[in-house]
């Protein structure tokens, strides 16, 4: 039943003049149900599944009608804009890296909307535009999703992605004459390219080309591996490896270093664990060679010494150790081991100048140690303050390498690290206008329903005074073996300008303690994510840094899953909650392009298990009617196609129905934008002014120009 938008637009717009006055779309509920093991679950908002049907675009128009009006008119808005805007304006870089005779990096000028190539002959020499993404498109929505520059330095392949969709187009650029060649690889989704040691083709990963019409929706699934010759089409790129009997592998090529093997890094959905197999470069015809086939733990290459492998694995070792496999007796009594487990989990090695160069997480904080390649350890690398580093881009036979730190009040600075004489170096260090010392950054510990102790980074002013009535915001991921570590963020930044408190929470399903902590996370444990945020947020207020009327939640994806779960099992606990790009829809995500891939980590509703714990907490089917749910502000985007709007578009339509407040439940969907990749700076700085506005107006914070 379509709905005559015009005059709908318009009486949501005269709806939104008052403040607290939300006259929601109001659209027909199908009599959608499943049986799931004799369990019948209605599904009214199935409709909202299909993206392209004019019902559901009615929808979208309908719904923005009522958010964009309502988040433009909220007090301070357009000072936070400006403010992020003028803190957003200073030049950025990444961290250089040498191929070839040649420097890459990229760079920013401040507002510019996507980050920028460039080259140079050496370091203190003046930088040259390769690969402009602010010229494909004129609204900035086109990025250059990844890059990967030959040995020789002479070819840059890199990927454009449009809309913010996860699909990748790959093309090559000549680097000497900024041309690019004929080359043009379709349908790339999640993978990046390897070049042959003769810079002559590239390894790369693809689907299959979807049915028209369900390019952001159909499942991802067959990928193969294959091999680009420049100078001829992708229909003749050469197969290297498939396997039609597994669906859901997927296969990674990467050359090592000495460009012997074609390392095919083989995995199973978003799984940590994976297999390893090998095909020998240096013979024709060569056959692909499983070498770790078990699926019994993560591995990850970093280098060969000949015939002996390195990996970084958690076989074994829960916080992850380094190891030695020789490839002629890859028995595991053989294996040697190089760097062995330590209290601390091993986050990450690099290969730079014949050293191992292990970043460590203590207590989710940064500690980098360097190891000669027998694995004793040389030194530790002094760093400027509680943070993160990360990067130390740099290759085997380099002498140099190059790493960012930072913290909640420490920008993004990148170090120069001089392997000869072990001395570190600011190499770029931005301006921002801002005095760190304005500010603190405090690590608490708290105890979570079941006893388990959770550490979090509480971020503010210094002098904030501890009374119960500081606006606060939360924010939490919780899942897939992903650490959250200090980072800085000029969004942030600005929030706590203004007087708010910000704290993170690094709850169980992450990394930052090892395979366990990740493990405690998932599945059937699930709940305890939710119990260590609910926990985290009673600990602020049990502390007087706030109190619920002052308390608001955030995260994206996962954390959009997280805050969804949450508000709805307290809604008592929190004035406001922004799920952003969630997955919400638990008994179905699995459905949809990527999703299935998540399935190691939440389990199916195809599994009679799996449905009870699915059920019991499924955001879209845990909505209590006549309940007053915290404000809300779900955020999404029309081409997401990893965790696809329907999932936000089905929660806000019940959410809406059911809510009991006059509080606003609101959704802001963005056009022309996906899962978060690749956005144009001044889409974020819009999407954070929003962010803001809404949140400092449901928890009481006072906009100030500064």
């Amino acid at each position: 039943m379509k709905q005559v938008l015009p005059f709908m637009a318009l009486m949501m717009v005269m709806a939104c003049n008052s403040p607290q006055t939300f006259d929601y779309p109001d659209f027909p509920k199908s009599d959608v149900t499943d049986d799931f093991f004799g369990t019948t679950v209605a599904d009214p908002w199935r409709w909202l599944e299909d993206p392209n049907s004019d019902m559901t675009q009615d929808w979208i128009t309908a719904q923005n009608a009522v958010t964009y009006p309502y988040l433009q008119s909220l007090p301070g808005r357009t000072t936070l804009q400006e403010r992020l805007t003028t803190l957003w304006d200073f030049p950025r870089y990444s961290s250089p890296f040498r191929r070839g005779d040649r420097y890459f990096y990229y760079y920013n000028d401040g507002l510019q909307n996507q980050f920028v190539l460039y080259k140079q002959d050496q370091l203190d020499a003046d930088g040259e535009v390769l690969i402009d993404p602010n010229t494909f498109s004129e609204d900035g929505t086109v990025s250059m999703s990844s890059l990967a520059i030959s040995d020789d330095g002479r070819y840059a392949a890199y990927a454009k992605s449009e809309g913010g969709s996860d699909w990748r187009e790959f093309f090559v650029r000549d680097v000497q004459t900024g041309e690019d060649l004929d080359t043009r690889i379709r349908w790339v989704k999640f993978s990046g390219v390897s070049w042959d040691k003769e810079n002559r083709g590239f390894y790369y990963s693809r689907f299959p080309q979807p049915a028209p019409g369900e390019e952001l929706t159909a499942a991802n699934r067959n990928m193969k591996l294959y091999y680009h010759r420049l100078g001829t089409s992708q229909d003749e790129d050469l197969l290297i490896y498939e396997r039609p009997d597994q669906p859901d592998w997927g296969m990674y090529g990467s050359v090592t270093d000495d460009g012997n093997f074609l390392i095919i890094t083989i995995t199973q959905g978003t799984d940590p664990r994976n297999r390893v197999y090998y095909k020998d470069l240096r013979q024709s015809g060569s056959p692909v060679v499983r070498l770790l086939d078990d699926f019994d733990a993560s591995y990850s290459f970093l280098t060969n010494e000949g015939s002996t492998f390195y990996f970084l694995t958690n076989h074994d070792a829960p916080k992850y150790r380094v190891v030695g496999i020789d490839t002629r007796r890859p028995q595991r009594s053989g294996w040697q081991e190089i760097i062995p487990e330590d209290d601390h989990v091993l986050n990450g090695v690099s290969v730079v100048a014949n050293r191992l160069v292990a970043n460590y997480l203590v207590d989710a904080r940064s500690e980098v140690r360097i190891h000669d390649m027998q694995g004793s350890l040389q030194r530790t690398v002094e760093l400027p303050a509680i943070g993160s580093a990360s990067g130390f881009s740099g290759r085997k036979q380099d002498n140099e390498a190059f790493f960012s730190f930072s913290s909640y009040t420490y920008p993004s600075t990148i170090f120069r690290y001089d392997f000869a004489t072990d001395e570190v170096t600011v190499f770029r260090a931005p301006e921002v206008d801002f005095n760190p010392d304005d500010y603190e950054t405090r690590q608490v510990f708290y105890q979570s329903k079941d006893g388990t102790t959770v550490p979090m980074f509480i971020t503010h002013k210094k002098g904030v005074e501890l009374n119960g009535k500081n606006p606060t915001y939360l924010y939490g991921y919780g899942g897939f073996n992903i650490s959250l570590t200090p980072g800085f963020s000029v969004s942030n930044l600005v929030w706590m300008e203004q007087g708010g408190i910000y704290a993170v929470a690094n709850i169980r399903g992450g990394g930052e303690y090892g395979r366990e902590w990740h493990l405690a996370g998932t599945k059937e444990r699930k709940q305890n994510v939710f119990d260590d945020f609910i926990a985290a947020a009673e600990y602020l207020v049990d502390q007087s840094y706030t109190s619920p009327e002052h308390l608001a939640i955030g995260g994206g994806s996962n954390g959009g899953l997280l805050v969804a779960a949450v508000m709805l099992q307290r809604p008592d606990l929190f004035a406001a909650a922004i799920p952003a790009v969630g997955v919400l829809d638990m008994l179905r995500y699995h459905k949809f392009t990527i999703g299935w891939a998540w399935a190691s980590d939440y389990g199916t509703s195809e599994d009679p298990e799996g449905f009870e714990y699915l059920h019991a907490y499924s955001p879209l089917h845990n909505v209590r009617p006549g309940v007053r749910y915290p404000s809300t502000l779900i955020t999404t985007a029309d081409r997401d196609d990893r965790v696809v709007p329907a999932h936000s578009f089905k929660f806000a339509a019940e959410l809406q129905e059911q809510h009991a407040g006059d509080n606003p439940v609101l959704i802001r969907i963005e056009t022309r934008a996906g899962h978060g990749a690749g956005k144009p700076t001044s889409m974020i700085i819009q999407e954070a002014a929003d962010r803001w506005a809404f949140v400092a107006h449901e928890t009481g914070l006072r906009i100030r120009r500064p």
